[in-house]
């Protein structure tokens, strides 16, 4: 870990986050997994049935449940607890990034009849 951050430059800051929009794109493709890291009395409020959930301090336990081949995009409502994981997880070899704006600029732009732009097979 401290290798990443010491070779981390500021212009490999962006390429780490995701827009919306990108990734419906890459999503629908089969290109990429949300990971939902909120705690399961959150997903209980509000859940995604197209997301992976997997609590934040639940991921060192649960990583073999994460495809190796698809980009993990991490979600929270916002980005903070996004942002830990997606580190936690490009240190453990995952190509993860965190979703621009978060869960509320994703259901922002899925509301409504937009919903039908995520592919739920």
């Amino acid at each position: 870990m401290d290798e990443m951050v010491r070779n981390t430059a500021l212009k490999s800051v962006k390429p780490m986050k995701m827009d919306v929009e990108s990734f419906i794109e890459k999503y629908n493709n089969g290109e990429a997994i949300l990971l939902d890291i909120r705690m399961p009395f959150e997903v209980k409020v509000w859940g995604l049935s197209f997301a992976k959930n997997i609590p934040y301090n639940a991921l060192p336990d649960r990583l073999e449940e994460l495809p190796k081949d698809k980009m993990i995009v991490c979600a929270c409502p916002h980005e903070y607890r996004a942002s830990m994981a997606k580190e936690y997880l490009r240190y453990k070899g995952y190509d993860a990034k965190t979703l621009n704006g978060g869960l509320l600029a994703l259901m922002e732009r899925l509301k409504g009849g937009s919903a039908k732009d995520i592919n739920l097979g």
